[in-house]
């Protein structure tokens, strides 16, 4: 799997000094509704790791409403979160404290390809091989 999810560690994010402005979208809100001019960067929260109304956000950002900026995981995110965030259009991910970095960057190489298309690779397997 062609990896893109930039894995943050909590210190990491505080200390990250965004340039651009940034959204904290709240879980409850409608993407679609949001302002998005000059956004460089969207935080969605996951207040608990079963809370997934952040991947559909992620989705409809990315695939129909086209942003191309930094879509941010913050909350409780744990690792075996990452693949799915990254398929849903996350680029980037704010590891639970006490997570390791190096730990959830494997979880990559346990995933190498899906046969559905996603957020980032919208084409199924089926048409890729045909390629």
């Amino acid at each position: 799997m062609n990896k893109t999810l930039n894995i943050l560690s909590a210190g990491q994010h505080e200390a990250d000094a965004a340039t651009g402005r940034v959204l904290q979208l709240p879980n409850d809100a409608d993407p679609r509704e949001a302002d998005l001019t000059g956004v460089t960067r969207i935080e969605l929260h996951f207040p608990k790791f079963t809370d997934g109304r952040a991947y559909s956000q992620a989705f409809l950002l990315r695939r129909r409403l086209g942003f191309t900026g930094d879509i941010r995981a913050t909350g409780d995110v744990l690792i075996d979160q990452l693949v799915q965030m990254q398929r849903t259009g996350f680029t980037s991910a704010v590891l639970k404290e006490g997570k390791d970095v190096a730990e959830a960057q494997r979880q990559f190489e346990r995933f190498v390809d899906f046969y559905q298309g996603d957020a980032v690779q919208p084409a199924p397997h089926f048409v890729r091989a045909e390629a």
